[in-house]
C-alpha cells in the first residue's frame, strides 16, 4: 500500500445477480437495486448481456445523463431528434436526457449470433439543469487516452486522470470519473478521487480484487465512504489472468432522488407531470408524438446500411467544420 494515497474504506460490498430487462435482455444490476438503491449522482449501473435478437425499444427519459460502454459487439441507437448511430467496441456515448428524450438502443446482430456485452450507468442531474435540451456526445475507442504506470496495470482513461494521463472534457453536465482498469496478478493501484465524489468499483472479470484486506471476487461492486483521497487495491499473486474492473466517481449532489422508471426529478410533483408531459407529448415529449425508431423492430442489414451511410456524412460534416476552422 503506498503512502502517497490515503484508501477510502469500504462502505459495503455485493454480488450483482443476473435479472431480465428490455425485451430479451439479461443485465447485472448493482446501483438501482436492494442493496444500493442509489449512490448520488449515480441511480443505476447495469452490465448487460443482449441477445441480437433482443434489445431496449422505443422508451422515454427525463432529467438524467446515461453514459454506455460496449464491451463486445455493437449497438444501435436512434432518438425522436434525428440522431442515430453505431456504438462499436469500446465506444462510449454520453446521453443528456434533460427535459425529455425517447430513443431506442438495439444491438447489431454478429456474424456468429455472439452476444452483445457492455455497461450502462445512469447519472442524476443537478436540479438546475434537469429542464436542458437533450444532447449526444459520442466517444470512440481511440479517442480514450491509455495509462499504463507499470507492465502490471493498463488503465483506459475515459474520463478524468489517472497517473498523470487525462481524458478528453466535457463529457457529461455532471462531473463524472470514469476508468477501466486491467491489472495482472501481483499488481496493485492507486487512484486518485477528489474529495466531494462518491466511488465504486465493479469487477468484470479475472480472480478479483484486494481492498483494505478483503478479497472482492467478479460481478461484485464495491462501494466506498468519503474518509481517504482515492482507491488502493492489488490483484493476489498465482495464475495467469487479469482481473478487468471500472472505478467510477461522480460529485455528490445536495439534492432529492425522485425516480419513476427513466423520470428522474427532486419531487413526486413532477414526476407525476413527467408523466403527464410524456402521455401529452408535451414540455419536452412534443417530438414523441407519432414517433417511431427506425431500429426498435431490430437492425436489419438494410438498416445499418443507411446508419453507416447517415455515419460517414456526419463525420464528412464534422470534418469539414474543423478544417473550417
Amino acid at each position: 500500500m503506498s503512502d502517497m494515497v490515503a484508501p477510502r474504506s469500504i462502505l459495503k460490498f455485493f454480488l450483482a445477480l443476473e435479472q431480465a430487462e428490455g425485451v430479451g435482455a439479461r443485465v447485472r444490476r448493482t446501483i438501482g437495486t436492494m442493496g444500493m438503491r442509489n449512490f448520488t449522482p449515480f441511480l443505476m449501473l447495469d452490465h448487460f448481456n443482449v441477445d441480437p435478437k433482443a434489445g431496449f425499444p422505443d422508451h422515454p427519459h427525463r432529467g438524467q445523463e446515461t453514459i454506455t460502454y460496449m464491451m463486445s459487439g455493437e449497438f444501435a441507437h436512434n432518438d425522436f431528434t434525428g440522431s442515430s448511430g453505431i456504438l462499436r467496441l469500446g465506444d462510449l456515448q454520453f446521453m443528456t436526457a434533460g427535459r425529455g428524450i425517447v430513443h431506442a438502443e438495439m444491438p447489431i446482430p454478429l456474424e456468429d449470433g455472439a452476444p452483445i456485452v457492455g455497461m450502462q450507468l445512469w447519472v442524476d442531474l443537478p436540479a438546475e439543469l434537469k429542464e436542458c435540451e437533450p444532447r449526444y456526445r459520442d466517444l470512440r475507442a481511440a479517442e480514450i487516452p491509455i495509462a499504463k504506470p507499470n507492465d502490471k496495470v493498463t488503465i483506459k482513461v475515459i474520463s478524468g486522470e489517472s497517473y498523470g494521463v487525462k481524458s478528453v472534457q466535457d463529457l457529461a453536465y455532471t462531473p463524472v470519473e470514469y476508468y477501466d482498469y486491467s491489472v495482472a496478478p501481483g499488481g496493485s493501484f492507486e487512484q486518485n478521487i477528489p474529495e466531494d465524489f462518491n466511488a465504486f468499483l465493479y469487477i468484470l472479470s479475472g480472480p478479483g480484487l484486494t481492498l483494505g484486506g478483503q478479497h472482492i471476487p467478479q460481478y461484485h461492486s464495491v462501494f466506498f465512504k468519503r474518509d481517504g483521497e482515492g482507491i488502493v487495491g492489488s490483484v493476489p499473486e498465482g495464475g495467469d489472468e487479469e482481473t478487468r474492473f471500472v472505478v467510477i466517481a461522480g460529485k455528490v449532489l445536495d439534492q432529492p432522488i425522485v425516480q419513476h422508471g427513466p423520470f428522474v426529478e427532486t419531487t413526486k410533483e413532477k414526476i407525476y407531470k413527467a408523466f403527464d408531459d410524456y402521455q401529452r407529448a408535451s414540455n419536452g415529449f412534443e417530438r414523441a408524438r407519432n414517433w417511431a425508431s427506425k431500429i426498435g423492430g431490430g437492425v436489419t442489414p438494410s438498416i445499418k446500411k443507411a446508419l453507416l451511410e447517415a455515419e460517414k456524412k456526419q463525420n464528412e460534416k464534422n470534418q469539414k467544420m474543423v478544417d473550417e476552422l
